[in-house]
């Protein structure tokens, strides 16, 4: 397997987290799931949104996009599965767009914040 697809199977699966937990913090706030108010991988989530938001309205693409564009500069076709996620997660659009996007779906995650907040880690619930 060459690195370029190890580089895209890892971005396939930031973006798999980042949209789970847009999805699953809402239900499981709805459906009283405690582990969705889970403080460190709520902050994890939001720091990971917030990156790509960042890098995008800083005009840029995605470190991951960089990175696997460069590997497969040097390496020779992507099997057949690749290809397809490649085409999944990589869309001709321009750079705008994704900023825009990639905002709003911030700005979403942090009105996520707001309506069902996380734990916070540092008060311990007390058994009784």
């Amino acid at each position: 397997m060459s690195a370029a697809v190890m580089v895209l199977g890892l971005h396939l699966l930031v973006i798999a987290f980042n949209v789970a937990g847009l999805i699953l913090i809402p239900v499981g706030g709805w459906r009283g799931w405690r582990w969705v108010r889970g403080f460190w991988w709520r902050l994890v989530h939001l720091l990971s949104l917030a990156a790509v938001a960042a890098q995008a309205l800083a005009g840029r693409a995605c470190f991951l996009t960089i990175w696997q564009a460069r590997l497969a500069g040097h390496a020779g076709a992507a099997p057949l599965i690749a290809g397809w996620i490649d085409r999944l997660i990589y869309w001709p659009l321009p750079l705008w767009v994704f900023a825009l996007a990639y905002t709003l779906i911030l700005i979403y995650a942090l009105a996520l914040w707001r309506v069902v907040p996380p734990r916070r880690p540092w008060r311990r619930s007390r058994v009784q």
